[in-house]
């Protein structure tokens, strides 16, 4: 990279980032259309996928998500069919979040859409691991600085 005070795209860091998630979202869109998800409430499933009955709260620390965000969503999942929402009795401020006998059974038909991220990535399974490490650290990073 060149000084740190120029001002040219092709060397920001974000813009990459950035760039790279809309090209994700290229790939995931018509594979996700046909499980009728977007990649927000597809994430969700792969939590709930891993472990059933999860909280609202738990769902949205591992999704870096407010409740103000994640909450539609859900409701949207749940009108859809894929999961039920209920008040936990102990303390009515917990949802759970569990997934309906369709939601069950949406996760064969998406077993198939890794390996094709993996494939559009042109990346070997090594590398993608490498890769998401270095993501991973710099996500970690940005979220420790403070100014």
């Amino acid at each position: 990279m060149s000084k740190v005070n120029t001002l040219r795209l092709d060397e920001f860091l974000c813009f990459e980032v950035y760039s790279a998630n809309h090209a994700f979202n290229r790939v995931y869109q018509p594979l996700l259309g046909k499980l009728n998800l977007t990649y927000p409430q597809y994430l969700v499933m792969v939590l709930l996928w891993e472990r059933d009955g999860q909280t609202v709260g738990e769902l949205g620390e591992r999704l870096s998500l407010e409740s103000n965000t994640l909450t539609p969503l859900l409701k949207r999942m749940e009108i859809i069919g894929y999961i039920k929402r209920s008040r936990d009795p102990a303390d009515e401020r917990r949802v759970h979040v569990r997934l309906t006998e369709s939601g069950q059974t949406l996760r064969a038909k998406a077993l198939h859409i890794p390996g094709c991220i993996l494939a559009a990535s042109g990346l070997d399974a090594r590398a993608a691991k490498q890769l998401m490490k270095g993501i991973a650290t710099l996500r970690r990073m940005l979220g420790n600085y403070n100014p």
